[in-house]
């Protein structure tokens, strides 16, 4: 298999979101799930997305991850390796965007990365390196709250800064209008003035289009799915890939029962759960007995068996933004975000074990543990649920051919539960 532009993505919920926009721009997309045993037979594709669980780790593991992914994905024809991370820059003080970037540049023999999180479609835009949400500034944003990750500064090449060891420099505006020439030219005087990453205004879809082409030519790049949108049409356009429709196998129908669950604690994913009560049962656990070693998950798994027969259910984890605040200040940020994600993952296993073929899962965190926990090793990328959110088909899953979505807490809109379902067979 040679491909033409690989993807590390920091979650997998994330590498969803990249796989579907670059299937979308016509790119044959396969995602996986960490590096592939060799005994995996993949198609034959144009771009693979290698999903990790590297956004909240420790900044030497996610670089160790990532370093091992870039040179499968190197190994394998790769000319242009996108760090994929969230929309919201989702990090902190000590990384790991700028340390995972710093690597993957020091290693590919680059000299500077282009780095944005934009991404128009979904509300996310970048103006003199400050990023907006859906018009508000970050740190304004319901999202400056994140339970795990709490964003409290807009200002991305400050944030970016604080976590590199390098320089960060800015393509702003001006110059993203004025072209992909233009944008290497910016490039290369920052990284004449010693910068080695560069935050990117983009506000409409054109701009995305110029930082891909601009983006392309340089091994290494950082940002979200706008960013590979932009490196598709790039492809497309210079000849490289030719557009193709990848959708009819993964839409065949696979059966068997349907469930939600949900770990995310977003506002998005309360008021889906709140609209997914009109289509199917639903059980919100209790996130405190599940902290504090009761059998929820047994009892959970009790209740869906009593209905999941007649038709979907959701199984959900998530609570609102002051019950997780007051959990964490009694249990602790990450032991608190372990239990959930340990739970629903069970939760999920066993539906699966009982016959569940068509899964939809809530949550950044919640879906690479159930991904984990299910030993999926690769999807194929299928119609579009919502924006950032498509259809998957596993491979290699032993036997056990399923229909997944995997959903960013604050991806979709009210009713995406029974969408998705609905485009289940």
């Amino acid at each position: 298999m040679t491909i033409l532009l690989g993807s590390i993505a920091d979650d997998y919920t994330g590498a969803s979101d990249l796989a579907n926009t670059l299937t979308k721009n016509g790119l044959r997309t396969v995602q996986t799930v960490g590096i592939p045993d060799p005994s995996l037979a993949l198609p034959d594709v144009d771009a693979v997305v290698v999903s990790l669980k590297i956004r909240s780790v420790a900044a030497k593991d996610a670089v160790a991850a990532a370093l091992e992914a870039e040179s499968w994905l190197r190994g394998r024809g790769a000319g242009h390796v996108l760090y994929k991370i969230c929309s919201t820059f989702d990090s902190t003080d000590l990384g790991n965007i700028g340390p995972v970037t710093e690597a993957l540049l020091s290693v590919s023999g680059g000299d500077i990365a282009l780095v944005t999180p934009a991404f128009p479609e979904t509300g996310r835009t970048v103006y003199l390196g400050h990023l907006f949400v859906n018009g508000q500034p970050l740190d304004e944003s319901p999202l400056k709250d994140h339970p795990l990750n709490p964003m409290r500064d807009a200002n991305l090449a400050r944030v970016l800064t604080r976590q590199s060891r390098g320089k960060v420099g800015l393509v702003d505006m001006p110059t993203v209008t004025g072209g992909a020439d233009a944008v290497r030219a910016r490039l290369e005087r920052l990284r004449a003035e010693g910068a080695a990453a560069a935050i990117a205004d983009a506000v409409f879809e054109r701009d995305l289009e110029t930082l891909g082409e601009a983006a392309l030519e340089m091994p290494v790049s950082t940002g979200a799915s706008g960013l590979g949108l932009g490196l598709a049409r790039a492809l497309l356009r210079s000849g490289r890939a030719s557009a193709s429709d990848g959708e009819n196998d993964v839409i065949r129908p696979v059966g068997g029962l349907a469930a939600v669950v949900a770990g995310s604690c977003s506002a998005a994913t309360l008021k889906q759960l709140d609209a997914a009560e009109r289509h199917m049962p639903v059980l919100r656990l209790d996130t405190e007995k599940l902290l504090a070693g009761s059998d929820e998950i047994s009892a959970a798994i009790a209740w869906a068996g009593e209905r999941i027969a007649e038709g979907p259910v959701a199984i959900a984890a998530s609570a609102a933004p002051e019950v997780v605040s007051r959990l964490q200040a009694r249990y602790g940020r990450e032991a608190s975000g372990h239990a959930v994600e340990t739970a629903t993952a069970a939760i999920a296993g066993e539906l699966v074990e009982r016959g569940v073929r068509r899964l939809v899962v809530a949550g950044g965190e919640t879906s690479g543990a159930t991904v984990d926990r299910l030993g999926i090793p690769a999807f194929l990328i299928g119609p579009e649920i919502a924006p950032g959110v498509p259809l998957l088909r596993t491979i290699g899953a032993g036997g056990n051919d399923m229909l997944l979505a995997l959903k960013s807490g604050n991806f979709g809109g009210e009713d995406f539960f029974a969408t998705a379902l609905s485009m289940m067979r």
